[in-house]
Order: C-alpha cells, then structure tokens, then sequence
C-alpha cells in the first residue's frame, strides 16, 4: 500500500498580502515559510519517500527543492500540480474581489458559469489534472510514498474525490501551508490517513 502526500507550499507573499496570485511567477517564500519547508521536510524524513513531483510555480518549486534536498531527492516538475489560473481576477486583492464579485471562491467550488467567464480554471478541471498524476503515480510508483508539491485547491480537489465535501465545506476547509495531507491507495481506491499534518512547533500558530 502506498501514500500519496500532498504537500501545500510555504508560506508566500502573495498569502500575506492577501491576493490571488494565480499562476503569478516571481512570488517567493516568506522567510517564515522557508522555516515551515524546513520543518516539513524534517518530517518527511521519516516517511521514507522515493520521489517528489513539484508545481512549477516558484513558492512550490522552491518548498519542494527544501524537502528534496533533506531526503536526498530530485525534484520533477509537472505542470498537472499547478496552481489555478484565475483568469481576469490573478493579482487582485481578496477584498477588491469580494466587493466586486462576491464570494467568488464559493461560486467556483459550485461550478457557477461566472467562474468560467472570467478566464478562471473550473473546478472540475482541477480535479481531471489532479486525478490525472495521481494515477500515473500509482502506476510508476507501485506500493511506494511519494510527495506532490502544489497549492490549496488542488488538494481539495482530491480531498473531494473521496470525501463528500458540500461547496460550504470545501470554502471553509483551510489546508495550510507547508502541512501534509496524506493519501493511502490500494487496489484503486484511496482513504484519507492525514489532514494538515505539520511540525509540532506550528500548531500554537496562526496558519
């Protein structure tokens, strides 16, 4: 039986600035959230991972480069984990987005057509991509635990493969950054054995 780990990058500017970046390179790591890869990847350490598979967006890429250079692990990049295109709303703040459109981020997880009129990825496109790597994993790393380096919604999208999440849920359900959420997998069909998983030293932290 293998694990499917699902790890959210680090801590962002675009996080504390409180905008959608999108698919916006040129975002790094906070300082802060170089210290939650670093600690993250100290607790892969004991998980015995054989591969690391990364979005190629830089504050992802950079958080899967921190675990595989402490689990003496290549990063591959596959553009499956990205992070949504949020079409005519990347770059704006969340405020300036709520005022103009409303909750936004419930319409997407309802599939209202709105979300595709504006250019951002839908829902259900993201978990056809998810579900895309996630079996090609299976298939190219049978029985083993292997790490995907991507950001918050593609990890609800497999969370709710398997779990039925209401769009309320789903809004509500914060992963955070640089927490682990694990998968097992036998025989096709997946149970969830971790949700937020991080260091000890962050759960008397603001996520």
């Amino acid at each position: 039986m293998g694990q499917i780990i699902f790890l959210r990058h680090g801590q962002a500017k675009n996080n504390t600035d409180r905008i959608l970046a999108g698919r916006t390179e040129g975002i790094p790591l906070t300082d802060t959230g170089i210290k939650q890869a670093e600690h993250t990847a100290q607790l892969l350490e004991h998980m015995n991972v054989s591969a690391i598979y990364s979005s190629p967006i830089q504050r992802a890429k950079h958080t899967a480069e921190i675990v595989g250079k402490h689990n003496s692990l290549d990063v591959t990049i596959d553009d499956r984990l990205i992070e949504l295109d949020m079409g005519k709303f990347t770059r704006m703040p969340y405020d300036e987005i709520f005022n103009s459109h409303g909750n936004v981020f419930m319409k997407f997880y309802n599939g209202e057509l709105e979300i595709a009129h504006n250019g951002v990825e839908t829902f259900s496109e993201v978990k056809k991509r998810v579900l895309g790597i996630v079996d090609d994993v299976i298939q190219n790393h049978p029985d083993e635990n292997v790490v995907l380096v991507t950001h918050m919604d593609p990890i609800k999208a497999m969370l709710s493969t398997i779990i039925d999440l209401s769009p309320t849920n789903l809004f509500e359900l914060i992963i955070a950054n640089a927490s682990l959420n694990i998968f097992r997998e036998k025989d096709q069909k997946f149970s969830l054995s971790g949700l937020n998983i991080m260091h000890p030293s962050r759960f008397d932290q603001s996520w």
